[in-house]
């Protein structure tokens, strides 16, 4: 058990640094292509009501971002990787409703 659990670590740790290889490769040689794209996103938020629904509203602030993403697998330089973000930039941005307690 310990052996197959140091494998599974070891084959994890050995596709996170290809894949940090391979972006750190085309950051410093676009010709082998981009190590980053952006996302554009509307942002919608989720307001839960009193009522128990959900209301859906567009951000007023910042009705759309576009997000900076590394085309990778794993996270890397503090971007999230290209297919996390662009499946997630379609959920809405669930709020809550705050209560303050009066002493």
């Amino acid at each position: 058990m310990k052996r197959r659990l140091a494998l599974v670590l070891a084959l994890v740790a050995i596709v996170y640094a290809g894949d940090y290889a391979v972006v750190r490769l085309r950051a410093s040689y676009p010709r082998l292509g981009n190590a980053f794209d952006s996302v554009h996103m509307v942002r919608l938020l989720a307001i839960p009501l009193k009522s128990g629904r959900t209301e859906y509203e567009l951000d007023a602030l910042h009705p759309e971002v576009t997000v900076t993403c590394v085309r990778s697998l794993f996270p890397h330089q503090g971007y999230q990787p290209c297919w996390y973000v662009r499946r997630n930039s379609e959920k809405p941005i669930p709020m809550m409703i705050m209560i303050s307690a009066i002493a």
